[in-house]
């Protein structure tokens, strides 16, 4: 593994991660069919560049991309800043059947994962969604049990709001936060990112590149796989699809003339909005890995954020970031 790439630190209890991260979720599940070799010489390839922090959760695949993950462990694990998640649960065929955050459920999660991963401990476990019906203290107290046997070595949120994220904090430390933020979705700076900051929560960015949007690689929808879950996202759609190219456009530009990809100028710019952010963008192909790596070698000026600044503020974003029932899981 390469230890000369870039590290940062989540919350102040010293979990130190790669700057940039790879989410796993993409290579089992939404995104269309994928091959099983090709996303194990991804994840080997991700570890080799010093790319230690890999995100799963036990519902992408219903499990398999645990199980994928955990091929990858039984010769790496200690190589590798193991991420996953509990809390949306779904039918053996897929079906979501809705949010647990029961302190039963939380032990009976987690020893389900440390099974398909292969591993004795997990070094972040997040609460994937809040559940409305039990309180955080609860759940946190059962995952704050978790550490003290020994499964778990630090524990997450996601998609949880500020009053959440106080309430968990006071149960127990909360190593991270993991919240959708990019270029095009920018919901957490208003309370959520300054709480994080407070309370010493480190952040981590799912779909930084707005679920492959950002890279320009997508130019309608009838580009995406027909099982591609992006399919039912409003800001895939039609009416707002054409509105968001203008953005990408506009990005694509300012990173054409510093000499990066749009990619790159998206997951460097997250990277300079706190020293304690860490983005996770997913890919199946090394040299899109490559690619998405080499942004935490970027230094932005002050003059480049605020030409970004500039045309983030000019160029609105049309859609919501999920469908209507999904958005209803995000915790405000």
């Amino acid at each position: 593994m390469n230890a000369s790439y870039p590290r940062r630190t989540l919350g102040r209890q010293g979990l130190t991660v790669s700057a940039i991260g790879l989410g796993c979720m993409g290579m089992s599940d939404f995104y269309g069919q994928s091959e099983e070799a090709n996303n194990l010489a991804v994840l080997h390839h991700a570890i080799d560049r010093g790319v230690n922090f890999l995100d799963t959760a036990d519902m992408y695949g219903v499990g398999r991309n645990e199980q994928l993950l955990g091929q990858v462990l039984r010769a790496r694990r200690d190589e590798v800043v193991l991420a996953t998640k509990f809390g949306n649960v779904r039918a053996a065929n897929g079906d979501h059947l809705g949010v647990n955050g029961r302190p039963e459920y939380v032990a009976a999660a987690c020893d389900a994962s440390l099974k398909r991963l292969g591993v004795d401990q997990i070094d972040l476990y997040y609460q994937h969604r809040v559940d409305p019906e039990t309180p955080i203290e609860d759940t946190v107290g059962a995952m704050a049990r978790l550490v003290e046997a020994g499964k778990v070595r630090h524990l997450g949120l996601s998609e949880a709001s500020a009053q959440t994220l106080r309430r968990a904090a006071a149960v127990h430390p909360i190593a991270a936060l993991q919240s959708e933020y990019s270029l095009w979705t920018r919901d957490v700076e208003a309370e959520i990112l300054p709480t994080c900051q407070e309370l010493g929560i480190g952040f981590v960015a799912y779909s930084p590149l707005g679920r492959g949007f950002l890279t320009g690689a997508i130019q309608k929808t009838d580009d995406l796989a027909a099982d591609d879950w992006r399919r039912q996202n409003p800001r895939f759609q039609a009416g707002n699809i054409d509105q968001n190219h203008v953005l990408v456009e506009a990005v694509a530009e300012l990173a054409a003339a510093r000499g990066n990809t749009p990619a790159q100028l998206a997951l460097a710019w997250l990277l300079h909005r706190a020293p304690d952010l860490v983005p996770i963008p997913g890919t199946r192909r090394i040299a899109r890995l490559d690619e998405n790596a080499d942004a935490a070698l970027i230094r932005l000026d002050d003059a480049e954020l605020q030409r970004i600044e500039a045309v983030l503020a000019n160029h609105a974003v049309a859609g919501m970031r999920y469908p209507e029932a999904a958005m209803a899981a995000v915790n405000r």
